[in-house]
């Protein structure tokens, strides 16, 4: 079977990274972890790119790790790949632009925890989405119990990972999982454009300032800091002259 690629295409401010497999479904191998870590140092070295969507090709968004690999792997080759995954995925979480998750098939175990790094979740009402590794006598390995308990809250994730189960996406929509909801791939695409939109609002360095605040709680800094950058002396101007800051034009 094929690996799992990653195609990066940037289009004006939005870039799109999409998971693609050869006549098979797309599967997280260390290799392909190493593409996604890459993926996001090209975006982040692209200032001008303010949407990143994560997306895939075929049957599945990602059905999870490679299984095959993993039966191969002592306790210290896990640690190994546990901080390879997190590294790549903590590269998409730290990136200064929006990020968004496509969602038009499963996205289960590794696959939900990359989808998860992203600051949107956007899916059609028919995935199946869940961290199923208690099933493998296996755990999340990829801040996938973290990042999951912070969306849905603790107990339900527990539920969820304990059960090895998985819920579809309107039932993820209802528990906070899924930021956005489609019925179908054509609505999906309309649904990120939508969202996208309403996010031009915001000027790109404010953003990125305010993840990085709530990554380290530091408000009063990153606050302190958008009196250092133009955008917000452009920001204020237009409000005063009552017209729309650059960014919005």
């Amino acid at each position: 079977m094929s690996e799992t690629a990653l195609d990066l295409k940037i289009d004006g401010d939005i870039a799109h990274a999409t998971f693609k497999t050869q006549n098979g479904l797309n599967v997280l191998s260390s290799r392909l972890l190493d593409l996604i870590d890459k993926m996001a140092t090209q975006v982040k070295a692209a200032p001008h790119v303010r949407f990143l969507i994560l997306g895939a090709e075929g049957k599945v968004f990602v059905a999870g790790a490679n299984i095959k690999e993993l039966s191969n792997l002592d306790a210290t080759g896990a640690a190994e790949l546990s901080n390879r995954g997190n590294r790549a995925f903590d590269a998409i979480a730290d990136l200064p632009c929006i990020t968004i998750a496509r969602i038009h098939g499963a996205a289960l175990g590794g696959g939900l925890e990359v989808a998860m790094a992203c600051d949107f979740l956007v899916a059609v009402s028919s995935v199946k989405l869940g961290l199923p590794e208690t099933s493998l006598g296996l755990v999340p390995g990829w801040k996938g119990m973290k990042r999951l308990s912070d969306r849905i809250g603790i107990s339900t994730a527990k539920r969820i990972m304990f059960a090895a189960d998985a819920v579809n996406g309107t039932e993820a929509h209802r528990l906070g999982l899924i930021d956005e909801i489609a019925d179908d791939e054509a609505a999906l695409d309309a649904a990120i454009e939508k969202l996208v939109t309403r996010c031009r609002r915001g000027g790109p360095h404010a953003i990125s300032q305010i993840k990085q605040a709530l990554k380290t709680g530091d408000e009063t800094r990153a606050f302190a800091a958008c009196f250092d950058h133009n955008e917000s002396t452009d920001g204020i101007s237009a409000f005063l002259e009552k017209r729309s800051a650059s960014w919005m034009e």
